[in-house]
């Protein structure tokens, strides 16, 4: 890659426990040669000490656009609207305009158009002239529209899709650069939602873990049969089904098991209410957010990962899982099946089935030949497809094929 490639990257949050993959795409480029200058539109998600030495460095070299105070973002829109002022209110009618007659949305645009009009003003002052964005999509759209910056995004789902009006997606198709998707399925949904003038312009390029730094975990001898689930507490993640699953399996006499849930989020009430409700306090642990070191501690002492989502991307936790030969059990969702092939690297169930979720834990359980051969080859196939060096060298030729001609 040529060492010409400048990039800016903004993102929601940065570093942020829930997006780790974004900063390990970061480190790969600049390994590669790119410089890579990151803006957040928040702070980190976690107090200073909580940050890994690594998260540490990054932050110090990140511009926060909430965190730069009120007088700096008065002063960056108050610059920018005297140097441009015409584009200033193009720009700000159209954050407005696109959101029709929804005065929530138009309130809501309103305030990514003044996080946009911060982040350009930083990042012209830099000399950048092109923005990658993971999850503030829209900030870079109204970004564009004030300042002489080209952008391109990386699009996750399940989110985006649920509601492609409302996340303009047929909009940044026809304003970015180019953009791209995690899966193929994620490609077709952007497809589905834009017009096709504009599908020259998506790429696939799927996420990926360094499997070197998730190295296959020794064969846990547990006291007791362990899952473990990561991943936010939200209702997009059935965390609720899986318990009632361990509820079906204990009162089949399946005792002997203990089901670890990683994350935070807006459903840990109802998950706390579930558990008492249902006596599995000693049966199910909430271990809230944690970070990298903890997450891979967990990985190395669980049995069985389990993820009984109604929707997702392609979940990264599932290939660091996979990287270290533990067997997944996953929903058949979305862009899930790209990466586990049902009953050859892991084990697929459709979703909202308690009963046949249930019945897979359980025949995971019985089966430690078969737990090991899933694990074997789950490695396997990340290795193959989803190795972070590869995939991130894929997505810095995409960089510079795309932003070396004027195809947008």
């Amino acid at each position: 890659m040529p060492p010409i490639l400048r990039l800016a990257y903004l993102v929601s949050q940065y570093p942020a426990v829930n997006h780790t993959f974004i900063l390990r795409e970061i480190r790969q480029l600049r390994e590669l040669g790119a410089e890579v200058r990151v803006v957040s539109i928040r702070r980190p998600d976690r107090p200073w000490e909580q940050l890994s030495a690594l998260e540490q460095a990054e932050a110090r070299e990140t511009f926060s656009v909430l965190g730069a105070g009120a007088g700096a973002i008065f002063s960056a829109h108050l610059a920018v609207f005297f140097r441009r002022p015409l584009r200033y209110l193009s720009g700000l009618f159209h954050a407005l305009r696109v959101g029709g007659a929804d005065l929530a949305a138009a309130l809501r645009n309103s305030f990514y158009f003044a996080e946009a009009v911060v982040a350009g003003h930083h990042l012209e002052k830099l000399h950048f002239t092109h923005l990658h964005s993971h999850f503030s999509s829209t900030v870079a759209l109204f970004l564009s529209r004030v300042f002489p910056i080209t952008f391109s995004v990386t699009i996750h789902g399940p989110d985006e899709f649920n509601d492609a009006a409302g996340f303009y997606l047929a909009e940044k198709a026809a304003s970015a650069r180019f953009l791209c998707a995690v899966s193929d399925y994620a490609a077709s949904q952007l497809m589905k939602a834009s017009d096709p003038r504009h599908w020259h312009k998506i790429e696939v390029a799927p996420l990926g873990v360094d499997t070197g730094a998730f190295p296959p975990r020794p064969q846990p001898e547990n006291a007791r049969f362990e899952l473990l689930s990561v991943g936010r507490l939200a209702p997009a993640k059935a965390q609720p089904l899986l318990i009632a699953a361990i509820g079906d399996l204990v009162r089949q006499g399946r005792g002997n098991l203990h089901l670890r849930l990683v994350g935070e989020g807006p459903g840990r009430g109802l998950l706390e209410k579930w558990i008492e409700e249902r006596g599995l306090h000693q049966h199910v642990t909430l271990e809230g957010a944690c970070n990298q070191d903890r997450v891979r501690e967990f990985y190395r002492q669980t049995d069985l990962f389990v993820l009984p989502s109604f929707a997702e991307g392609v979940p990264v936790v599932l290939m660091e899982a996979m990287a270290m030969e533990i067997p997944c059990l996953a929903t058949w969702i979305t862009g899930v099946p790209e990466l586990i092939r049902h009953g050859i690297d892991g084990w697929l169930i459709p979703p909202g089935n308690e009963a046949e979720l249930t019945a897979a834990i359980a025949r995971l359980m019985d089966q430690a030949d078969l737990r090991k051969r899933l694990g074997a080859a789950a490695r396997a196939r990340i290795q193959e497809k989803y190795e972070l060096s590869a995939n991130v060298r894929r997505l810095a030729g995409i960089y510079e094929r795309r932003l070396s001609r004027n195809d947008s």
